[in-house]
C-alpha cells in the first residue's frame, strides 16, 4: 500500500524524521525498509536521505501476513462506513470483539477476517481500534492497515475519537438529573475476575450523561465517555443507582423483551487521518431496544438533538 506527501517544511530534515512527523512508527519504518519502500521524487532511497521543501516523499508499506489464530468465518456484516483505511461496522449483541479461547470461531474478528477473505484483501490482519462488551451493540472502528491502527491509536490518546452512547436505565426513585458529569474511579472487584466496581484506590473514570426522555421508573439516556474503563458506563450507573435495563452483571433487571444491557454505541466522530476528513457514523438502534421505544411512542432517527 502506497503513502505519498509533499514537503513543506523550509528546513532540511532526514526522511525518517519526516516520516515519524507523519506518524510512521519506528516499527513500521522498520519494515519498510526491509522491503526497500523509501522513494523521494520517485526515485529508490534509504531513510537518511535529506529531503527539503517540494519533494515528493512516498512509502509502500508490505503486506502483513494472516493471523492463523482468526479463522475466518462468513457471516453478513453491517457495514457503515469503508475506505481503504478504515472500516465501520454495527456489531449485533450476544457477539464478542474478538476469539477466545472457549470461542476461538464466534466473534467480530472471526467475521471480519471472514468479510477480507472473500473480498480478497492483501492485508487480513484484523486491527480492532474500538472494543465492546458482548452484550454491547453498535459502532466498532477497524484500522484496516497497521499504519492506520497506529493513527487511530494516536487519535485515541489525544481525545480525538469521541464516542457516544444511548442506554436505557432504571430511575425508579429519580435520581438522575437533566445532565451530570460522573466523575468516580472503577477498579476491578475484589470478589470477582469479571466485575468491576467504584472504589477509592480505582483509576480516574467519567462518564457524562444527559436524560433524552423519561418512560416511568426508565429513562433513556446520552453518554459520553471521557475515559474508557472496562465497563464504565454499567459501573457508573449501578453507583448511582440507576442500573441498566437488561444489565443482570450490574443488577438491572429485565424489562419487556429486553433481556440484555440496553447499551448501545450510537455515534462515533473523528477525523480520517490520512485524508483529513471529518467524519459522523450512526449506527441504527438494536431491535429490541427500537421496539421498546416504538412501543412508547419514540422516533429513534430522531433522537440526535
Amino acid at each position: 500500500m502506497r503513502f505519498e506527501w509533499v514537503v513543506t517544511e523550509k528546513e532540511t530534515k532526514l526522511l525518517k524524521f519526516f516520516l515519524r512527523d507523519q506518524g510512521v512508527s519506528r516499527k513500521l519504518l522498520s519494515a519498510i525498509k526491509t522491503h526497500n519502500g523509501f522513494s523521494v521524487n520517485d526515485l529508490p532511497c534509504f531513510a537518511n536521505q535529506a529531503v527539503v521543501s517540494g519533494d515528493r516523499v512516498a512509502i509502500v508499506i508490505p503486506d502483513e501476513e494472516s493471523h492463523e489464530t482468526v479463522v475466518p468465518v462468513n457471516r453478513p456484516l453491517e457495514i457503515l462506513y469503508e475506505d481503504r483505511d478504515l472500516l465501520v461496522v454495527n456489531k449485533p449483541r450476544a457477539l464478542a470483539t474478538i476469539p477466545s479461547r472457549q470461542n476461538p470461531e464466534s466473534s467480530l474478528a472471526n467475521w471480519i477476517k471472514g468479510y477480507y477473505v472473500s473480498n480478497g484483501y492483501k492485508d487480513q490482519v484484523i486491527h480492532i481500534v474500538t472494543r465492546l462488551d458482548r452484550d454491547t451493540s453498535g459502532i466498532v472502528l477497524i484500522a484496516k492497515h497497521r499504519f492506520s491502527h497506529h493513527s487511530c491509536d494516536r487519535l485515541l490518546r489525544e481525545s480525538l475519537i469521541t464516542k457516544e452512547y444511548r442506554a436505557l436505565v432504571w430511575d425508579r426513585d429519580n435520581r438522575l438529573r437533566d445532565h451530570e458529569l460522573i466523575d468516580l474511579p472503577i477498579a476491578r472487584d475484589k470478589d470477582s475476575i469479571i466485575t468491576r466496581c467504584v472504589a477509592e484506590d480505582g483509576k480516574k473514570a467519567l462518564t457524562e450523561y444527559w436524560v433524552m426522555k423519561s418512560f416511568g421508573p426508565i429513562k433513556l439516556v446520552k453518554i459520553h465517555l471521557h475515559t474508557g474503563r472496562t465497563h464504565q458506563i454499567r459501573v457508573h450507573f449501578k453507583a448511582l443507582g440507576c442500573p441498566l435495563v437488561g444489565d443482570s452483571l450490574y443488577g438491572g433487571a429485565k424489562n419487556d423483551g429486553i433481556d440484555k444491557q440496553a447499551l448501545h454505541c450510537r455515534k462515533i466522530s473523528l477525523i480520517q487521518p490520512f485524508n483529513q476528513q471529518p467524519l459522523t457514523i450512526k449506527a441504527p438502534y438494536p431491535r429490541d431496544m427500537s421496539d421498546w421505544l416504538m412501543t412508547k411512542g419514540y422516533d429513534c432517527s430522531k433522537d440526535e438533538d
